[in-house]
């Protein structure tokens, strides 16, 4: 039978939440966790407190076409705060909750937010800091607010709970509850609804507006790719202010009527994940590093025969990783079955995907060997790839056709070319409005039409390879290319590193900054009666050394000769988002290291 394409109705998100309470009320749409308790709540609740929301952001002054900024972890008033925004013709802009004051006020300020819904004091106190450089803001309301009573009689005007914005908005429901109705009877999928600003890895973030079309013109191409149903069940954990989590916590569900879960907290995800069993998983590569050496961890704390029948297992089940659960042969299928009884199952709940039918990686390059393992023990991980700039997913592997390292193929409505030095031009209602208030930085990016990704490729029957970033790539003195992101992944498929960031730009040979990870190494030497008081002293330790220059060689057999690493210096310190080394998504800032270290690459080249 013909697959057919799905076909999202011709509505813009909030229209189509509207249209979702409608259809089916009582059907549970988003659950939250609080102290440990799942509460359930159905679409229709979803619309009815959206639309208090967003008139009380009304009743405090918010015009149609204002920005409302949101600081916080994932949680239910995220949702509420942009669906309501929306039904009263606002723009809802992100903010990492992560970020520390200097970079949330400027994304409040640059883009003129008139309300800002913040988590609670932590990330009210960033805002109240910063006050004097925005001058727009007129409200701030706070969805936790222990430890508010102690705020002067003066900021008591400018601050609000986020249930007294909802109970005012209640009231005006019934004064004013044709306003809605209004507003979306006007609004159209031109319209913005979101802007995402980039990480900034190489300068400022930019504000990517992202209309209603892309919103609503992205969803086939995920719903068809990854095969999901009104079903499917997803953990909300990554940053909604990123468009990787925004396209399935509220594109594909309000579009496809399926469910999202919101756990305790972002250090309750592995718990969180066990619970709620997700059909649907998103994991940026980190996080699928940080499985992999969690499970490395217990194996290496397991007693010999418990390791040996892993390593079993894994030597058995990986011949056939690359293939789907329904492309294995009957022979495959009993040889999965049978270590999957014996070994695996427990793997899997352990890291909360025994359920999953599929998962993701993207957002970021990741070494084949990770999604190699991860497949061994039958997590149905596929690599997608996406932008802020095109909304999130328009290339993916299709689940019965996994090449490793690529990232699969254009998705329903996504056209794709290979431009100038092999960058990768798309095109399609996924390609956004444009950068705010930035013309000439929009008109550097899209022309003719097609977004240009800066990202190099290379395609294979259909399917595309990610080279690297244009501006990344290097080279050498010797006058050869090279991709720093291969040799990187190459490095942190080992479970010992953390990150890795490769110098060889007009260098004579590939040198490399080499940050461990603490987890696993510190397991590592207590299991060798190893001493250590802190990071710094366990790098130091000339055993730990010689243990990463064992996983560098592991790597460095996988590589080219040019690309080899041949020599290498190990962090004494964790990179820091606060000392502006990696931006919100844990991106390296390149330019940042290379200025901080440049005495310790000078001594590798010395």
């Amino acid at each position: 039978m013909a697959h057919v394409s799905f076909q999202p109705a011709d509505l813009t998100l909030p229209q189509m939440l509207r249209e979702r309470a409608a259809q089916t009320p009582g059907r549970i749409a988003i659950r939250q966790k609080d102290f440990g308790i799942w509460n359930p709540y159905t679409w229709a609740d979803y619309w009815q407190r959206a639309c208090h929301v967003g008139l009380g952001m009304h009743a405090l002054g918010l015009e149609p076409g204002g920005h409302v900024g949101v600081i916080s972890e994932n949680r239910l008033e995220w949702v509420l705060a942009q669906m309501g925004a929306g039904a009263v013709a606002a723009v809802t802009v992100g903010v990492y909750p992560t970020s520390p004051a200097a970079e949330a006020s400027y994304v409040l300020a640059h883009a003129d937010v008139e309300l800002v819904v913040c988590e609670d004091q932590e990330q009210a106190e960033k805002v109240l800091e910063s006050l004097e450089l925005l001058p727009r803001l007129k409200r701030i309301v706070v969805v936790e607010t222990k430890g508010f009573r102690n705020y002067p009689e003066t900021l008591r005007d400018r601050i609000c709970s986020f249930a007294e914005m909802e109970a005012l908005g209640r009231e005006r429901a019934a004064t004013h509850g044709g306003l809605i109705d209004e507003v979306l009877s006007r609004q159209t999928l031109d319209d913005v609804g979101l802007m995402i600003y980039t990480s900034g890895s190489t300068g400022k973030p930019k504000g990517a507006m992202i209309t209603y079309r892309n919103m609503r013109a992205v969803v086939p191409g995920i719903v068809d790719r990854l095969e999901l149903t009104g079903d499917a069940r997803h953990l909300s954990y990554l940053p909604l202010c990123h468009v990787a989590e925004q396209m399935l916590t509220t594109f594909v569900p309000i579009y496809l009527g399926s469910q999202v879960n919101f756990g305790e907290s972002l250090r309750t995800v592995q718990e969180d994940l066990r619970e709620v069993a997700p059909t649907l998983f998103l994991g940026v590569p980190r996080i699928w590093e940080k499985l992999y050496a969690a499970i490395t961890i217990k194996m290496q704390e397991a007693h010999a025969p418990v390791r040996a029948l892993y390593e079993r297992a894994l030597a058995a089940c990986e011949p056939f990783a690359h293939k789907s659960a329904a492309q294995r042969t009957l022979r495959e299928r009993l040889t999965y079955g049978f270590w999957y009884w014996l070994v695996l199952r427990a793997l899997l709940n352990f890291i909360g995907l025994r359920k999953a039918t599929v998962a993701l990686t993207g957002a970021a390059p990741i070494s084949p060997a990770v999604i190699r393992y991860f497949r061994t023990l039958g997590v149905p991980l596929i690599e997608v790839y996406g932008l802020t700039e095109s909304t999130g997913m328009i290339l993916g592997q299709p689940l019965n056709d996994v090449r490793w390292g690529s990232v699969g193929t254009a998705t329903t409505g996504v056209e794709c070319r290979v431009g100038d030095a092999g960058e990768l031009l798309v095109r399609g209602d996924i390609v956004f409005a444009g950068y705010y208030k930035s013309p000439e930085q929009t008109a550097s990016v899209i022309k003719d039409g097609w977004l240009l990704t800066g990202d190099v490729v290379r395609e294979d029957n259909g399917a595309f390879y990610i080279v690297d970033r244009l501006k990344d790539v290097m080279i050498t003195a010797g006058g050869k290319n090279l991709t720093p992101s291969e040799i990187e992944n190459a490095v942190k498929a080992s479970p010992y590193v953390k990150e890795c960031i490769i110098v060889a730009d007009r260098r004579k040979f590939v040198a490399a900054l080499i940050q461990i990870d603490f987890e696993t190494v510190s397991k590592w030497a207590e299991s060798n009666g190893i001493a250590f008081t802190h990071f710094r002293s366990l790098t130091e330790n000339p055993e730990v050394r010689a243990l990463i220059d064992a996983e560098v060689q592991k790597a460095n057999s996988q590589l080219a000769e040019v690309a080899r690493i041949r020599r290498f210096h190990l962090l004494t310190k964790e990179l820091d988002h606060d000392d502006g080394e990696v931006t919100a998504t844990m991106k390296v800032r390149r330019a940042i290291i290379y200025e901080t270290y440049q005495s310790e690459i000078e001594a590798l080249y010395a």
